[in-house]
C-alpha cells in the first residue's frame, strides 16, 4: 500500500513538472535604459518647458496567456521645469518618480525570435523637488499627477532565458505645479521615453 502510494505521488509530480515545462516561463523582469523628452505647453498666460533627461527604469511581466501579460514598472530620472512669465522665468529641478501598470497585448508575427507587443495602462508620476540653488521655487512641494500609459515594443530572443528588449513609451498627464499657483498651466502634456534594455524570463 506505502509503495503504491509512494508510485502514485511520483507519478502525479512528474505529469506537474512535465505540465510546467510545457507552459514555458511565465515571469520576466526588464532592466532599461531611456530617454525622456517632454512637449512644451502654455496656459493662464505661462509657457512651460522642460529638460531631456535620461531614465533607468525596472519592471515585473506576468505572461497570464500565449497573447496577454500584466505588468507593473518603476522608473526614475532627474529635470528641470522651465515656466517663463512676463515677470521673467521660474526653476523647477524635481527627481521624477514613475510607479505605472499596464496590460501587454502580443501581437502575431512569423518569427520565433521577435516577439513585438502593444500595451496600455496608467499610473502615477511623482515630482520631488531636489531644493538645489537655481531650481528652486519658494513654496514647491512634491507632487503626484496621474498618468495614461501607452506603447509599443519588441523583444529578441536570445535564449530561452534571456532577451532583448526595444520599446516606446508616451505619457499622458497634467502639467506639474509644485502646489505654486504661479506655476499653473493648467494645461496638458505628454512625455516620449524611448528605451532599451534586457528581459530575464524565469
Amino acid at each position: 500500500m506505502r509503495r503504491s502510494a509512494v508510485l502514485l505521488a511520483g507519478f502525479v509530480i512528474l505529469l506537474t513538472l512535465a505540465a510546467t515545462a510545457q507552459e514555458g516561463s511565465r515571469s520576466e523582469i526588464s532592466v532599461q535604459g531611456t530617454g525622456s523628452f517632454t512637449n512644451d505647453s502654455n496656459g493662464q498666460g505661462l509657457e512651460r518647458t522642460t529638460t531631456d533627461s535620461g531614465r533607468f527604469q525596472v519592471g515585473y511581466r506576468y505572461r497570464i496567456s500565449r497573447w496577454f501579460s500584466a505588468e507593473g514598472n518603476y522608473g526614475f530620472n532627474r529635470d528641470t521645469q522651465r515656466y517663463f512669465a512676463s515677470s521673467g522665468e521660474s526653476r523647477v529641478q524635481s527627481d521624477v518618480h514613475a510607479a505605472t501598470g499596464d496590460l501587454v497585448v502580443r501581437l502575431p508575427f512569423p518569427s520565433h525570435r521577435l516577439r513585438p507587443y502593444a500595451l496600455a495602462g496608467g499610473g502615477a508620476l511623482i515630482f520631488h523637488p531636489t531644493g538645489n540653488q537655481g531650481g528652486f521655487v519658494a513654496g514647491a512641494d512634491t507632487q503626484g499627477r496621474g498618468a495614461f500609459l501607452y506603447g509599443v515594443g519588441a523583444d529578441y530572443v536570445l535564449t530561452h532565458h534571456f532577451s532583448l528588449r526595444a520599446e516606446y513609451r508616451g505619457f499622458v498627464y497634467k502639467d506639474p505645479d509644485f502646489g505654486v499657483r504661479s506655476l499653473n498651466t493648467d494645461s496638458w502634456t505628454h512625455t516620449a521615453q524611448p528605451s532599451a534594455g534586457v528581459v530575464f524570463r524565469f
